[in-house]
This record gives C-alpha cells, structure tokens and sequence, in this order.
C-alpha cells in the first residue's frame, strides 16, 4: 500500500554536492535562470523533493522546456545548462 501515500524526501542532493530542500529551490519569481538554479529544479524533480507539475506550475515552465532542461542536465551536467551554450551541445551532442 505505500504506492498509494505521498511519501517525500525531506531533502535531495542537489547539481552542487550539497543537500537541496524545498526552502533552498529558487524563488517562484524567479526571471534569471543560471544554470545551477535550473540544475537545482531538475535535482529536486529527479530526487522526488517536487513533482515535474509542481515545478512547472511554481516555475511558470512548459512541460517541453523543463524536459529540455532535464536532457541536458543528465546527458552533460550543469554546464550543458548555460543558456549561451545551448546550440554548441545541441548541435554536438543531440540534446
């Protein structure tokens, strides 16, 4: 029966090494996205902290932009995430 309850990590290990909670996400303000705050959303997704709605709700993201968000953290890291270098690892790496 534990499918059936909600049952959350109170923290995630985040892109940087440390412990990632609800309260150290990025703001739901937030404009600027650098690539560790967007490293941030994607480790607490993947780590169970929120859930893919939740972070495109409190983040006023497209499901397709955090997927694309979340394809480059995986297959590179952080760096894959910089929004300057976003056509050199899609045109090389296929993300």
């Amino acid at each position: 029966m534990l499918e059936n309850q909600n049952i959350r990590p109170v923290s995630v290990i985040g892109p940087m090494g440390g412990m990632l909670t609800l309260k150290d996400l990025p703001k739901r303000d937030t404009r600027r996205w650098v690539s560790r705050r967007k490293a941030e959303v994607v480790a607490a997704v993947e780590g169970g902290l929120i859930t893919v709605d939740e972070a495109c709700d409190r983040y006023n993201l497209s499901l397709e932009e955090f997927a694309s968000w979340q394809r480059a953290y995986d297959h590179l890291g952080v760096p894959a995430l910089r929004a300057t270098r976003v056509q050199f690892y899609r045109d090389r790496f296929g993300i």
